[in-house]
Parts: structure tokens; C-alpha cells; sequence
């Protein structure tokens, strides 16, 4: 067992490795855990991270431990956290590995999961050409011929309306789902074309996509797009220490990163869930620690 952890953080990606860096020049004992397994592997670059537009995400959590690299009193584990319980306010971890962990606060930055529709050579494009944020990606695909692929409609249409910012030459397709007609005017009135269809495969090469082809067989030539994915959450941890989820799927916090759970903060996408941003996610992990460093010294002035 190692010595009493003041925080433990579960979660590796921008919110985890940025409440890591607060905690760690706070001096507080922190140990963060990263299984290695981000959302966005598949992602070349990132983008809309202020001095660090465009650079690849493995390079920016490279810079990010090396910035943490500089508190001695931050450990990190290349581990997956199989196993957390709640035994009178102290937080007891074990790993997969079999190593065994305990901390006063616990914050929760293990991010969502995505689903995508399930249509032959969507995976293979996303990330490359198709992508899922209009304000992570636009730009790259900015005026070319796109497509906006949604099963549920209501946030088809409002993905193709926001996609409308970056190039007219949209196509909004529902994959069997029904457009209501109040939307297919407005979609009509702003030079947008909808198809209804069943859509049977999306062809691209080396990533980039070329055209979809409906079950039909009719084929449109498009050059990327936008994707509505069904987003979930990355790790049960949360919710099996009883932390409450919002309406959105997200854990529910406070403005400081508190859940329903005494001791128990969370951040980043998890908590978030939409806008799903590198740079809210880190901003979320820097408000978490405070939350936590902040209870920790109110903990600390209290009478014995």
C-alpha cells in the first residue's frame, strides 16, 4: 500500500493531466492515473487550444507531462483503475495491475466514449475527413462539399445548421429518420440538401472520403463531413461510487468540480459532456483542483 494520497486523479487526457499541474504546484500528493487509451488517438491534430493550434495530441499530453514532470510530488501511473471505494470519506483504488492506492479526494477525469452510426466505412474515415466538431475541425474543410450524418434529427439538423458556418456546399443526411418539414424549408431556404435515405457505405481513400452511396445506389461525391455521435461515459467509476448524472449523461458537479458524492470531484468531458473541447476539458481539470485544494485546506483549519 502506498503512503496517503491527497488527491487521485483518474483520467489522463487534458482535464486529468491539467488538475494534475494545479495540485502539483499547490504541494499536494497527487497521483494521476492514465490507462493510454485517449478518445481522440485517432486525431492528427487539435485544434482551438490557444498556442497550440493544430499540434497533434499525442505531442500535447508529451508537453503536458513534461510540464509535470517538474513537481516531484505528482506521481504517474500508466495504469488502469480497475476498482474505487468509498470507506468513511478515504478513497481505496486498486489497479488492474493489482496495486493498491489510497487518497482523501478523488477527481474523476475519465472522459466519454463515442458510438458512431452504423454504416460501413464510417470508422475508417473518422477522424481523418469526418469529424464530430465543426469548432475543433471546420476550418480544415472550410467551402468544400460536405456531409452531416445524423440517425436522430433534431441534432442532425442542428449539426447541419452549425456546419452551414463553414462551407454551403452541405448535404444532411438522416440515415432512414424522417426531416420534418418545418426544417426541410429552412434547410431549403439556406441552400441546404437533405437525403432521407438509408445510406449503404461511405467510400474514401487513405481516410478521406470520396462519396456515400445510398441503399438505393445513388451515389453523392463529398469531401468530408460532420458526424453525430452518441457519446457515453468512459469509466462506471463514478457511478459506482453513487455520483449523480445530469440529463445529459455527464457526471453532475458544481461550479468547483463537486459531485453528489462527498469528496468526489469531476471534470472535462465526463462532466461537461458538450462542448466536447481540449481546451474546456483542461480548463475543467484547473477548476476541479482548485475545488479540491481549496476543501483540503478548509479541512485543514478545522478544529481537531
Amino acid at each position: 500500500m502506498s503512503s496517503l494520497l491527497e488527491c487521485a486523479i483518474i483520467g489522463g487526457g487534458p482535464a486529468g493531466l491539467s488538475a494534475a499541474l494545479v495540485l502539483g504546484r499547490a504541494r499536494r500528493r497527487v497521483a494521476l492515473f492514465d490507462e493510454g487509451e485517449p478518445r481522440n488517438a485517432v486525431t492528427r491534430e487539435a485544434h482551438g487550444f490557444l498556442t497550440r493550434d493544430g499540434i497533434a495530441p499525442a505531442e500535447l499530453r508529451r508537453a503536458a507531462h513534461e510540464d509535470i514532470r517538474k513537481y516531484g510530488n505528482v506521481s504517474v501511473h500508466r495504469m488502469k483503475v480497475a476498482e474505487v471505494a468509498n470507506e468513511r470519506g478515504l478513497f481505496r483504488l486498486r489497479t488492474e495491475e493489482g496495486e493498491r492506492f489510497e487518497a482523501k479526494k478523488l477527481i474523476v477525469a475519465t472522459g466519454l466514449k463515442e458510438r458512431l452510426p452504423a454504416i460501413d466505412g464510417l470508422r475508417e474515415l473518422y477522424g481523418r475527413s469526418l469529424f464530430s466538431c465543426p469548432y475543433c475541425d471546420g476550418w480544415e474543410l472550410r467551402d468544400q462539399p460536405l456531409v452531416v450524418i445524423g440517425e436522430q434529427e433534431e441534432k442532425a439538423y442542428h449539426l447541419a445548421k452549425t456546419a452551414s458556418q463553414w462551407s454551403r456546399n452541405l448535404l444532411l443526411c438522416t440515415n432512414g429518420s424522417a426531416i420534418a418539414e418545418g426544417r426541410k424549408r429552412a434547410l431549403e431556404a439556406n441552400g441546404i440538401r437533405w437525403n432521407e435515405s438509408r445510406i449503404r457505405v461511405a467510400l474514401g481513400t487513405d481516410g478521406i472520403l470520396s462519396r456515400v452511396i445510398f441503399e438505393g445506389g445513388e451515389e453523392e461525391p463529398r469531401r468530408g463531413g460532420f458526424v453525430v455521435t452518441e457519446w457515453f461515459q468512459g469509466s462506471a467509476l463514478a457511478e459506482s461510487l453513487g455520483c449523480r448524472m445530469n440529463e445529459k449523461g455527464g457526471i453532475e458537479t458544481d461550479e468547483f468540480g463537486r459531485t453528489s458524492v462527498e469528496g468526489v470531484f469531476a471534470a472535462g468531458d465526463a462532466s461537461v459532456i458538450s462542448p466536447a473541447q481540449l481546451i474546456v476539458a483542461a480548463a475543467e481539470g484547473s477548476r476541479a483542483a482548485m475545488g479540491v485544494n481549496g476543501d483540503l485546506i478548509h479541512e485543514s483549519f478545522l478544529p481537531g
